[in-house]
């Protein structure tokens, strides 16, 4: 079942949009050598908490932290780790929801850790690029097999690979709503979204295989299959006649 939200709803919507857009900015500023996940995860709850609005990982299914933190080869799910330092060269993906008024917001950016290589550098920009390119689609019944396909064939020719078992979802009400949206999929087929849907659309690339494993340690941290590169991108957009806003923006 798919949630339209009203003009009243969407207004609330924005407001958490804007508290889980400036936590990702606060932890963004915050990614230098030598920092721990742990305190990009406090950094995370602290601006949430301090705008009137609650982290809406932390408790999610078991999720102990506020963020999802997720280092170079982690794909997503990493949880935030006093020992888990950042490194000269690492890419830093980060993960925020934040719940205010009774609605949630949804965001993520890959960040470079100091000097980064080409290689590294190349796949977040794939991987911003590639939900740049799917929002220009977004508008009243655009199908999920354009907006997968336009993610997909986009990294594709880079030789990256767009995770499957994990994918973009409504949101509103509840963290994750329907529909599922794919960052794969076939020009000209699938739902169509309606005017009135609030979606996260969140490009998971990697930079080899599109298998990804989940830890049986933690049950959280989902990491590449061959051990290379993974970088995430994601915005809570609401689904307007002719585009898309974006939702999780610093107001």
């Amino acid at each position: 079942m798919m949630f339209i939200k009203s003009d009243s709803e969407i207004r609330l919507m924005r407001k958490a949009g804007a508290v889980a857009a400036g936590a990702l900015e606060a932890a963004g500023k915050a990614v230098c050598p030598g920092i721990s996940t742990k305190e990009l995860d406090r950094i995370v709850e602290s601006y949430i908490q301090s705008h009137g609005a609650r982290p809406s990982f932390k408790g999610y299914g078991g999720f102990p932290a506020s963020a999802c933190i997720s280092i170079n080869e982690v794909v997503i799910h990493g949880i935030p780790s006093e020992s888990r330092v950042l490194q000269e060269g690492d890419i830093v993906s980060v993960d925020v929801g934040a719940y205010l008024n009774g609605f949630h917001g949804d965001t993520a950016n890959t960040f470079p850790v100091g000097r980064v290589s080409e290689e590294a550098a190349r796949l977040i920009e794939a991987t911003r690029e590639s939900l740049r390119r799917a929002e220009l689609l977004l508008r009243d019944g655009v199908r999920l097999g354009d907006i997968g396909h336009c993610i997909e064939s986009y990294v594709q020719q880079f030789g990256y690979s767009p995770v499957r078992d994990f994918v973009g979802h409504g949101v509103g009400r509840a963290l994750h709503e329907d529909p599922n949206i794919p960052n794969y999929g076939r020009a000209g087929h699938g739902l169509r979204l309606p005017k009135g849907a609030t979606v996260a659309i969140e490009p998971m690339i990697n930079q080899g295989t599109e298998r990804v494993i989940v830890s049986s340690e933690d049950g959280w941290t989902v990491t590449t299959a061959d051990g290379k590169l993974s970088a995430h991108c994601e915005h809570t957009f609401f689904i307007d006649a002719d585009c898309a806003h974006i939702l999780t923006r610093v107001e």
